[in-house]
């Protein structure tokens, strides 16, 4: 079984005070240049090989681009080029190559080894189609890999047109060989580098920074500031400091004596003393992803600290967090690892749901999905997936139970943290929240 280490608590310090960590553009482009040459040079050949794909081909055209294929390109390149088409050859005994065949996009020569030698299209000695066809047929492949698939998104980015005129461009006998190539997808954008695993508690840390500053008073202003309005400071700050998010934030309002729906149903509420504040927010920085869901509670006039049943409740999400951490064993599909953390949830009495995914390029990430908030029995296709190291996750779920202070009304106390799973153990990047963030 895993073990869990890195419990140390978020830090609760200001988006600010991480603000040094954040490169100029210039520098963050070098380093994910770096990282994207490593990937290339060790995780893409592998993920080939073990799948029995000696050739792998991804095409795109400008604005339509394949979910995977912006991953593949150098940071300076924001778009496709026209048709960009990118071919890998992983043989089982030979050199690796990544070639492009494709117009000129910025950096594309750093990585790639241009096959398509022309000024202008009309004046090129062969068409994209031929060269092609030429470049594939030099590989001798046995397999083909394509992206198209029913089950995964991530390796069904070949578009309807680009199918047909990839087919058309192999020739029959080329055509033949082709084979959905999902699982080389999945593994290219899930697997990690060393180096980047590292990078990414900073990051976490950066986002648990922006988060803590909107959980405090120098924010917050109990009697004025509604929920909406610190959803939209958290966006606002993330792009002030150079970052972005990949989804809006959400902040949400549970209050003592009143029902005010589910979490995220009241965003124009105005925030009061006792009341307890949830948000969802996800930031992106180095082609990283976070996803994070913490909690504050608003102290009343003469208390100092949260009241004692929800500090209660927030010791047993860490708890439920725990319980899935020590299912996170390599081999094991999502469905199962689920099935066994529900399990284990049920001996201890919690009540509450798990919906943990991947994480990393995308923050809906590539990899087995671990439940989702309306399946509780097993995701179809993705929650067949194993888990693999050197992968992140986000540990997303929720406990519900009754707090003792507030006439035992039922509270849904949500959380979300991103781990890094390697040798066989979790570690919560960043740290992870086991004190409420306090607003006077």
């Amino acid at each position: 079984m895993s073990n869990v280490i890195a419990t140390l608590p978020a830090h609760h310090a200001a988006a600010s005070d991480w603000r040094h960590k954040i490169k100029p553009l210039r520098e963050q482009t070098a380093i994910r240049d770096r990282w994207l040459t490593e990937r290339l040079a060790t995780i893409l050949p592998e993920v080939m090989r073990e799948e029995g794909i000696d050739v792998w081909l991804v095409v795109a055209r400008e604005y339509n681009e394949d979910p995977v294929l912006m991953s593949l390109l150098p940071a300076t390149m924001l778009s496709a080029r026209r048709r960009t088409v990118l071919v890998f050859h992983a043989p089982a005994d030979g050199e690796f190559r990544a070639m492009a065949i494709a117009n000129a996009g910025i950096g594309i020569d750093s990585h790639y080894r241009t096959m398509w030698n022309k000024s202008m299209t009309a004046e090129a000695e062969e068409t994209q189609e031929e060269c092609l066809r030429r470049v594939v047929a030099e590989c001798s492949p046995k397999r083909i890999g394509v992206n198209v698939s029913a089950d995964l998104a991530f390796g069904d980015g070949l578009s309807h047109h680009e199918h047909g005129w990839l087919m058309s461009a192999l020739g029959d006998g080329l055509a033949g060989l082709c084979v959905g190539a999902e699982k080389v997808a999945v593994g290219w954008l899930e697997r990690r580098l060393p180096v980047e695993l590292d990078a990414a508690s900073g990051i976490n840390q950066m986002a648990h920074g922006v988060i803590a500053e909107a959980f405090s008073s120098r924010v917050t202003h109990p009697g004025v500031t509604t929920a909406a309005d610190l959803a939209w400071w958290l966006r606002q700050r993330t792009q002030d400091v150079g970052l972005s998010c990949w989804f809006h934030p959400t902040v949400s309002v549970q209050r003592r004596g009143q029902n005010l729906g589910d979490i995220g149903a009241s965003p124009d509420l105005v925030i009061r003393p006792g009341d307890l504040l949830h948000c969802d927010y996800g930031l992106h920085y180095l082609g990283l992803a976070t996803d994070t869901q913490q909690n504050a509670y608003v102290l009343r006039p003469g208390e100092v600290e949260a009241p004692v049943g929800l500090r209660r409740a927030l010791q047993v999400a860490n708890r439920q967090q725990d319980l899935l951490a020590a299912q996170m064993v390599a081999g094991r599909t999502g469905d199962q690892i689920l099935a066994a953390t529900l399990a284990a949830m049920r001996e201890e009495g919690i009540e509450g749901r798990v919906y943990s995914h991947p994480v990393g390029t995308h923050g809906h990430g590539a990899g087995p999905f671990i439940g989702r908030y309306d399946r509780q029995d097993g995701v179809p296709g993705v929650g067949q997936l194993p888990l693999v190291p050197n992968t992140m996750f986000s540990f997303e779920m929720f406990i519900e139970t009754r707090i003792p202070e507030w006439d035992d009304q039922q509270v849904k106390l949500a959380t979300e943290q991103i781990v890094a799973f390697r040798d066989e153990t979790i570690t919560y990047l960043g740290g992870r929240q086991t004190e409420f963030h306090l607003i006077a």
